[in-house]
């Protein structure tokens, strides 16, 4: 949920290279729910609207991140950057096997964009010792 969705759905459309599959707007103004896919991965969104669901920015924060493998995590970072997302984590290899960024969205929503690098062994993934 958003405070905005229909800027977010343009801020994810110009930052992530969203493409929007469905929306049904409310009467009055604003979106009851949407689909987009970034890379694949489809994701629904609306506005805030009376019941359980609220926005991250009205908790102060999100316990959720949403993770999407991209082709070229670099490429979108720094897309997703210059439209206004906040890099909390520039793109790095991991041990995993995946090169792996973390941004903020302007919306309060975390994102942990990824590129797979190579495939990792789950034993190789196991801490030592173990």
């Amino acid at each position: 949920m958003v405070s905005d969705a229909p800027a977010a759905l343009s801020f994810y459309r110009r930052a992530f290279g969203a493409v929007e599959d469905f929306r049904l707007d409310r009467p009055g103004g604003g979106v009851l729910h949407a689909e987009i896919r970034i890379a694949g991965a489809v994701l629904m969104l609306g506005d805030v609207s009376e019941g359980p669901f609220t926005a991250p920015t009205a908790l102060g924060g999100t316990s959720t991140a949403l993770h999407v493998f991209v082709p070229d995590v670099d490429a979108l970072v720094r897309t997703a950057v210059a439209e206004g997302a906040e890099l909390l984590q520039a793109p790095a290899d991991q041990f995993h096997g995946d090169r792996t960024a973390i941004l903020r969205d302007p919306f309060g929503h975390l994102w942990v964009f990824l590129t797979h690098l190579k495939d990792v062994s789950l034993s190789d993934l196991r801490p030592t010792g173990s």
